[in-house]
């Protein structure tokens, strides 16, 4: 490949990803019970599974009145766009996650979180740190390593 061509595409290729990396991901919430994700954006589609209220899912497709989403699993499906809220969700990723008083490993330990409970995001202005709110009031501050939803 002659140099000039090759940096023109490493050039293009680079401005690409730059692209994409400044696109912020999207995340959305489950707004109701039983909602229906399909494997094609159509109600007479394959139904993939049902999701509870508060499931966070990260939007990559915008087709109307349906998104194509990623849950934290990775499975993609498609959801009538309607059954989802602006709301944000976060959910655990470890096994077991500590929640603090304050954005500090030496703050005070809450309580203890176990793989796949789902939290309200309450604040994300931390470094390496949101504050979250479980259902039953219970509120603090978790590593964002541990997770998925942000």
């Amino acid at each position: 490949m002659r140099p000039q061509l090759f940096s023109k595409y490493l050039a293009a290729s680079l401005a690409g990803l730059a692209a994409l990396s400044a696109t912020a991901l999207e995340f959305r919430s489950v707004a109701e019970h039983g909602a229906v994700f399909y494997d094609a954006p159509s109600l007479q589609a394959k139904k993939l599974f049902v999701a509870s209220k508060g499931l966070p899912v990260e939007v990559l497709v915008d087709n109307k009145d349906w998104l194509r989403v990623r849950d934290q699993s990775g499975t993609l499906a498609w959801v009538a766009k309607a059954t989802l809220s602006a709301k944000r969700n976060v959910v655990i990723a470890v096994n077991r996650a500590e929640i603090h008083g304050a954005a500090d490993l030496k703050s005070p330990l809450l309580f203890v979180a176990d793989k796949s409970v789902i939290f309200e995001l309450l604040e994300t202005g931390k470094t390496g740190w949101v504050k979250v709110r479980h259902r039953d009031g219970a509120q603090g501050y978790i590593r964002i390593e541990e997770v998925w939803g942000l």
